[in-house]
């Protein structure tokens, strides 16, 4: 079984402070925890403050481009499916760039997990509006106060699919841990928002702030219009296991049940070729 050593990466160059340190440690631990060994696993990050984590914790690892972690994912998933698969991203490239992306994976139900590391701003960049910064949020591009509303991820993902939707603070290791570790073992898109404050940035939503309006939910809500409802009456500032359903996942909604390396060297029997060809026809 895996020890933190064994799942010990490159040095965090994260400020001092930052909620993503909580949340390397919430996916090392229930890596450790479920008793996984490192080579079980394969973490996919974007570009960002959260973009290293596949860097920082030692199990397969890709590092890709901005808002790119979920497709390079459910790539991975589909050609090896006996992975366990780890999308990882924050806000800025998650819901901006890439929420295109996280939406079709949700309403595919591809069997991997979303982690996102969300800061309400751009961190990386030094600092400015995500699209997760409230309305009227200063930053150096909004100087006069955003002029836009936040995305509800959360809510995005529960309408849109989503069989496994949660929410964590970082600042509360013991309830994120457990809600990651959730998510992993589900069969099926498990999509978990994090509020990890950014200590440098962003002086507004900070571990204070989290502390004093956070909701906690112990039990998931038995129907997407429950939880939709619990969401929206909190403004997002919930945490909990929101959402959780067992459906069938993309691969067994294809009926495909073959040796991804026959079929991309050709040794494929001829059996097996017609069967994944006829899903296509």
């Amino acid at each position: 079984m895996a020890t933190l050593k064994d799942l010990r990466g490159d040095q965090p160059t994260w400020c001092p402070g930052c909620g993503h340190f909580s949340i390397m440690a919430g996916i090392q631990k229930s890596i450790i925890q479920l008793g996984y060994e490192p080579h079980d696993f394969a973490i996919i990050s974007g570009i960002g403050c959260s973009g290293k984590v596949s860097e920082y914790v030692r199990t397969n690892g890709f590092h890709t481009i901005h808002g790119r972690s979920v497709p390079v994912a459910q790539g991975v998933k589909m050609g090896n499916p006996d992975l366990k698969v780890i999308a990882s991203g924050g806000d800025g490239d998650g819901y901006g760039i890439g929420l295109g992306h996280f939406v079709h994976a949700a309403r595919r139900n591809i069997d991997m997990s979303y982690i996102v590391m969300d800061n309400n701003i751009y961190g990386l960049t030094k600092g400015q509006t995500s699209p997760r910064s409230e309305h009227g949020f200063v930053t150096k591009t909004t100087k006069g106060g955003n002029k836009e509303y936040p995305v509800d991820p959360v809510s995005t993902s529960i309408a849109n699919g989503a069989t496994f939707v949660a929410q964590a603070f970082a600042g509360d290791i013991k309830q994120m841990t457990e809600i990651i570790e959730k998510a992993i073992e589900h069969k099926g898109f498990s999509h978990v928002n994090i509020y990890s404050p950014c200590v440098t940035f962003n002086k507004i939503n900070t571990y204070e702030f989290y502390k004093e309006r956070l909701t906690k939910f112990d039990e998931p809500f038995d129907t997407r219009e429950e939880a939709l409802s619990a969401v929206r009456a909190h403004d997002g500032l919930v945490t909990g296991i929101l959402y959780n359903e067992k459906r069938d996942d993309y691969q067994e909604k294809l009926g495909i049940d073959f040796d991804m390396q026959s079929c991309v060297s050709g040794d494929m029997d001829e059996e097996l070729f017609h069967k994944f060809k006829k899903q296509f026809q």
